[in-house]
């Protein structure tokens, strides 16, 4: 299978890149970097495709074993390297579950199965960065 987008360029430091799903994004650059600050940012995207793939896998998985959570995020907190390319070499990855029914020991196996077997850009990053996995349950009311 092969993915293909199309990025154009939109003048100063701005792009617009496409998506298979229709959907377009625009990227850019800060104003320390002559941008003018109206679009995201490549390396911080690589970090939402990271959770985003397994925040997919998780949910699929929540969905499947029938779980209960009321709430679910992720924290994604990435060293960037100081010398050019910079790059990211070490990751940290949060999942925290919110809920008063929380079956830990299946949530768990879904983090586990998302991280180790499902999750391609998981993957992609164990290449060239370090990772590590945190699982949180936060057994409490969620104001709703």
């Amino acid at each position: 299978m092969t993915n293909h987008i199309t990025t154009k360029w939109l003048g100063e430091m701005a792009f617009e890149s496409n998506n298979p799903s229709g959907l377009s994004l625009k990227i850019d650059a800060g104003p320390e970097n002559e941008g003018s600050g109206e679009g995201l940012r490549p390396k911080a995207l690589m970090l939402s495709s990271l959770a985003g793939c397994s925040g997919l896998d998780v949910a699929s998985l929540i969905k499947k074993m029938k779980l209960e959570v009321d709430d679910f995020h992720m924290e994604t907190i990435a060293h960037l390297t100081e010398e050019h390319p910079k790059y990211y070499d070490s990751v940290v990855m949060e999942y925290h579950f919110y809920g008063n029914n929380l079956n830990e020991d299946k949530l768990q196996k879904a983090v586990d199965l998302s991280v180790e077997k499902y999750c391609g850009v998981m993957e992609m990053f164990r290449r060239f960065a370090e990772l590590e996995i945190k699982t949180f349950f936060h057994h409490e009311e969620v104001e709703v």
